[in-house]
């Protein structure tokens, strides 16, 4: 290093961009971190190092690049540091944190210099300076507000302006500029979740916690796992469903403009669902380990079965189903898991049908779908009555919320507004609902018929979640073990025992042996 260099005056340069945008497309800071080597230049400054707040607001005076400058210009106090901005502006975009950062600077030994303003100690300077600084706050401020007013209008025309959502990405569209459109495969594994929650395939939030799980596309933390939460922001989530709102903004529930996942009626059915029980927390070996965990209870006390792995003295895990109630004959008394999972396997390979009546009911269902199809036009014209009737209503009571004077009582019909808005949305939706997305007979039975006609192939070869739905779609009522005896006769649901009448007394629902005797429906 030569006298000269030792000589110049050390200086060090601050950066700050506030957005994240301007950060991915490198503007700003490379700029501001050039002017500021030109200015050290003219001066004969040494610029020894140069500091940056990436995506930090002016408005902010905690600022990790600042508190590194800080600490630097302590260190070098005797150098009587330059500290180099670009423009007032990158300091600070307020007056109090202006005035903060720039005491700051002066108590670490820093002397403030910018290209675009000269800094100096009487009044004058210090006059502009703030004047400047309370330009560049006003300029700040105003800056969000024209952003929240555009946000707003776009939000109320029916478009989602934030950041977008899993199962979304943005879309540049003609004459919309930025739409959500589905992210695929995201966009139907959410789908396929709350429509599974809202018709009852899943029972539980842990449930489509372990759905989501399972599909290897769906993002999961660091462990391989989707948190609790994340499932209930989806489930709760208005946009799947194909509206926008903002109530912090006085921006109401409306139609947005994007293709939702799932209708607004499912979505009503998934919110009616949540605040009807709580649901216990995930775990994970009650599908697994123990499928039938939950479904069987002990035949003497009637009290639901658990299940655990129990360590022999070899040190060997065994999986056992067994009755915890104390005072049940049975209690903790231990069934192996392969003789109760092999027994209802038995028992469900004799719930197989006929093809006769497979056919016979395949027919009655296209009847049925086809009188469906016949009384939609008259069903369309129920619906648009409805909806006149409500919009008479929602009119009515806007006229007594003006009349109002008592506060509780505007409370009261603004609630009941808000709960007829939803209806009318809910119609709206029917009457705009395009008949091409029907879908036809066989694509929509295709999968019920397969079911009914071999229930066991599903148990056998499905997933966790399948084997939680043959249990609710095969069985009315949980089933009944007795540990020296097997299951008891099974109460089957309305679908299984129409199979019975119709197969009579050669019914393949044959009881098995260690049954308890039950007297076959004859048809009549």
């Amino acid at each position: 290093m030569t006298v000269s260099d030792m000589s110049k005056q050390k200086a060090v340069a601050y950066v700050r961009v506030s957005s994240e945008a301007q950060v991915r497309r490198g503007q700003g800071a490379e700029s501001q971190a050039a002017r500021c080597a030109e200015y050290a230049r003219m001066k004969g400054y040494e610029i020894v190092r140069v500091f940056e707040d990436k995506a930090v607001s002016g408005s902010m005076v905690d600022r990790p690049g600042m508190k590194a400058m800080l600490a630097f210009i302590r260190k070098n106090r005797s150098d009587h540091m330059r500290v180099i901005i670009d423009d007032i502006s990158r300091l600070a975009r307020g007056l109090e944190a202006h005035l903060t950062l720039r005491t700051a600077i002066s108590s670490a030994g820093g002397v403030l210099e910018s290209p675009s303003i000269e800094f100096g100690e009487d009044s004058d300077s210090q006059l502009i300076e703030h004047l400047l600084a309370s330009v560049s706050q006003h300029a700040r401020v105003k800056n969000a507000e024209q952003t929240r007013n555009r946000m707003e209008a776009r939000i109320r025309q029916g478009y989602w302006p934030f950041l977008g959502c899993i199962g979304f990405k943005f879309q540049k569209i003609e004459g919309h500029g930025n739409l959500l459109v589905r992210n695929e495969p995201l966009a139907s594994i959410i789908q396929e979740g709350l429509e599974g929650f809202a018709s009852g395939r899943f029972q539980t939030q842990a449930e489509v916690k372990r759905f989501f799980e399972s599909r290897p596309e769906f993002p999961k933390n660091g462990k391989g796992r989707v948190r609790n939460q994340y499932v209930n922001d989806i489930l709760t989530r208005v946009l799947y469903a194909g509206m926008v709102e903002r109530p912090e903004w006085g921006v109401s529930l409306r139609q947005g403009k994007h293709e939702g996942l799932i209708s607004f009626e499912t979505f009503q059915k998934i919110q009616e669902r949540l605040e009807g029980r709580a649901y216990a927390p995930a775990r994970s070996d009650i599908n697994h380990d123990f499928p039938l965990r939950g479904a069987v209870d002990c035949a003497c006390c009637g009290h639901t079965m658990t299940a655990c792995w129990s360590k022999s003295k070899t040190g060997t895990k065994h999986p056992y189903y067994m009755c915890f109630l104390k005072g049940c004959p049975d209690y903790r008394k231990s069934i192996r898991r392969a003789d109760m999972e092999t027994a209802f396997e038995d028992m469900l390979r004799q719930l197989v049908p006929g093809e006769t009546y497979i056919d016979l009911i395949t027919v009655m269902f296209r009847d049925a779908w086809a009188q469906q199809a016949g009384q939609a036009k008259a069903a369309m014209k129920a619906v648009q009555e409805k909806l006149s009737v409500i919009e008479k209503d929602i009119a009515a009571l806007l006229d007594r919320i003006v009349a109002a004077t008592n506060e509780r009582v505007v409370t009261a019909y603004e609630a009941r507004i808000d709960k007829l808005e939803k209806e009318k949305l809910v119609i709206a939706e029917r009457l705009h609902a395009e008949p091409a997305k029907h879908r036809p007979f066989d694509e929509v039975f295709e999968l019920t018929l397969k079911f009914l006609s071999n229930p066991y192939n599903i148990w056998k070869n499905g997933r966790a979640e399948d084997r939680k739905t043959v249990l609710r779609l095969v069985f009315s009522e949980p089933l009944k073990f007795a540990r020296n005896e097997g299951f008891r006769t099974p109460k089957t649901s309305s679908v299984f025992n129409a199979l019975k009448r119709f197969e009579g007394l050669k019914s393949g629902l044959a009881e098995r042996q260690g049954f308890e005797p039950w007297e076959p429906l004859r048809a009549h």
